[in-house]
């Protein structure tokens, strides 16, 4: 009996425990969804409402919503000799892509060779000042390699470039 009534007591105060949580728990909602902020009917005078920022921060994170920015890729590869002592001690090669504002793609292809000569003339003084040197793939220096490319971007295409992405890097040494 003295090893029996712990054993019941502990079934008991699970029951008890369980059947607690069970009756307590919250009410399961079942009104219709709301919709997110984005989807918020316009006022009277057409206008979205007057928490522009607040609205298009719900667009960015609802799925249903179009995208503002696309990815376009640069057709080609880019290939910078690292040079050391008046030779070419490496070779970098790297893959670009910039964002930009939806409907932008075509504006890039058209100005492409412009923006690949301005990102070449980066990457070649950024070689040259021992960018691609040692630890290249630094968060610091990279850092300051794209920096160097979205400014010559947006001297291209302006505002509608937000990023330029690297996408593939390898430096293969001779």
């Amino acid at each position: 009996m003295r090893r029996l009534l712990p054993a019941l007591l502990a079934i008991l105060g699970l029951l008890a425990g369980g059947g607690a949580g069970f009756l307590l728990r919250p009410p399961a909602e079942q009104a219709a969804p709301v919709p997110p902020c984005g989807d918020a009917p316009a006022g009277a005078d057409g206008t979205a409402g007057q928490n522009g920022a607040a609205d298009e921060a719900a667009a960015a994170t609802d799925p249903e919503a179009p995208p503002t920015h696309e990815y376009v890729k640069l057709n080609n590869q880019f290939v910078v000799p690292v040079v050391e002592d008046g030779q070419v001690a490496a070779l970098v090669v790297l893959s670009l892509s910039l964002e930009v504002t939806t409907g932008m793609t075509e504006q890039v292809y058209a100005r492409e060779p412009r923006l690949r000569d301005g990102f070449l003339r980066v990457l070649f003084d950024h070689a040259n000042a021992g960018g691609f040197g040692g630890a290249f793939t630094q968060s610091n220096n990279m850092e300051i390699l794209r920096g160097a490319l979205l400014e010559v971007a947006r001297k291209s295409l302006g505002a509608a470039v937000s990023d330029v992405l690297i996408i593939d890097i390898v430096r293969q040494d001779g």
